[in-house]
């Protein structure tokens, strides 16, 4: 069996600066220690190092470690971007797929996929890597790199990250961002290093369009940091700093409270939302999301049965839109209220949540994800002091697990109550 010469189709199947990051003009590889791509949403990062990871893989037999700082499980890992793009270009025939690696039929490439601070120890043992590819590396920090470093060892070895930055203290964008008054230093002698961000997507599908103009409409200072690549401003403005985590996890059964679910209508281009949450020991757990811009209300059943069981449960949605919950308890959702508002509820909703020892998100709610990392507080444009007033963006979900919560929320300040009988339950389990 031989694979298609993909090479020759480098310019067709990558974009143009992910291919003068990793050939020259006459197709001829540019080795280098380090290649980065940094930038916000859209700019390709994942999608170009897989392609270019499974040309390789057609013409040389290498092994990949596909790695990111905490990896919990497959899900949380590149297997899915791989095998897209391996079927995006119709060589599933040359590969063999399995749910913890994939190989090339053709060359005997192996990728293989690692969390360094999940297991630590058996990543420092992985011998013989050629190319190490860190997803996330905003996230990866300096004791990572202190073990990634002599670990990828092999002569001619590559290790390859991608990351939208974070903030300028981080490790990864001191090793590689350009020079900035926060980093006097030099980018690492070794790294060749590219900015891409949407602009420099050729396929750039309408979806993601509509979501980046949402973004620049409501919130300009996370559009810039989201989508344009910059350094996230007023971390200390987060609403929900240092409160979430991104985890795998299976709900349901003994212990677990729930399921709740809760929706959000959007208005105009603003996003529909809805979600289903759990609550166990004192922790909430956010399992499945759904969310869309523009979702006309014929769509919007479709849409939230993206949240296994919805139907089957009480949701609360935003009161605002009687004529939408009509619609939606006519069309399958017969179980639908309209969540109760007063005074103070969205600060009492915040509270709460806050009050939680750990929200945990599953790593499939990306909306999730990206607003538990944006939804924020406003910040005095000449101090620069945080005030106590929340910014209206970056909340859809926020606001739909708060109404997904409403009645534990109103029983404030019974909610002592509430964390009493968890405590109970706890005692309980422990003592058996």
């Amino acid at each position: 069996m031989h694979s298609p010469n993909l090479i020759a189709q480098r310019k067709e199947i990558l974009s143009p600066k992910v291919v003068d990051l990793f050939f020259d003009g006459e197709g001829v590889w540019i080795p280098s220690r380090y290649k980065v791509m940094h930038g916000g949403r859209g700019g390709l990062k994942s999608w170009g190092f897989a392609r270019v990871a499974i040309i390789l893989a057609t013409h040389h037999k290498c092994r990949f470690t596909c790695a990111r700082e905490y990896q919990n499980s497959i899900a949380e890992s590149v297997h899915e971007t791989l095998v897209t793009n391996i079927d995006a270009l119709d060589l599933r025939p040359y590969f063999t797929v399995r749910d913890t690696y994939i190989a090339s039929n053709v060359t005997g490439s192996m990728f293989t996929f690692a969390g360094i601070k999940t297991e630590p120890r058996k990543f420092k043992s992985r011998e013989g890597i050629d190319v190490l590819w860190l997803e996330e590396g905003e996230k990866v920090s300096e004791d990572s790199w202190r073990i990634i470093v002599p670990t990828v060892r092999k002569a001619f070895s590559e290790i390859w990250c991608g990351f939208n930055p974070d903030l300028p203290s981080d490790p990864t964008s001191i090793r590689f961002m350009p020079v900035s008054e926060e980093k006097p230093q030099e980018p690492h002698p070794m790294a060749r290093v590219i900015a891409t961000n949407w602009r420099d997507n050729p396929w750039l599908s309408p979806e993601l369009i509509a979501e980046k103009d949402y973004m620049a409409r409501v919130d300009p200072d996370s559009y810039q940091h989201v989508w344009e690549g910059d350094y996230r401003r007023h971390s200390q403005a987060q609403v929900l700093r240092e409160k979430y985590s991104i985890q795998d996890f299976t709900a349901g059964g003994e212990g677990w409270d729930g399921p709740y679910f809760g929706g959000d209508w959007g208005f105009a281009q603003d996003p529909t939302a809805g979600v289903k949450c759990w609550i166990k020991e004192r922790k909430l757990y956010i399992e499945h999301e759904a969310w869309a811009i523009g979702c006309d209300i014929d769509k919007t059943p479709e849409l939230f049965d993206k949240l296994p069981d919805a139907r089957k449960h009480v949701m609360r949605a935003d009161s605002a839109r009687p004529e939408t919950i009509s619609y939606m308890q006519r069309h399958g959702y017969s179980r639908m209220i309209a969540v109760k508002k007063w005074k103070g509820s969205v600060e009492d909703g915040v509270a709460h949540l806050r009050q939680y020892e750990q929200i945990i998100i599953h790593p499939r709610c990306r909306h999730t994800i990206e607003e538990a990392k944006l939804w924020s507080y406003k910040v005095d444009r000449v101090t620069g002091d945080v005030k106590p007033e929340l910014v209206d963006a970056n909340n859809h979900i926020w606001d739909a697990v708060r109404y997904a919560l409403q009645t534990i929320i109103e029983a404030q300040p019974g909610i002592i109550e509430f964390y009493r009988l968890q405590a109970e339950k706890m005692k309980q389990k422990q003592g058996q």
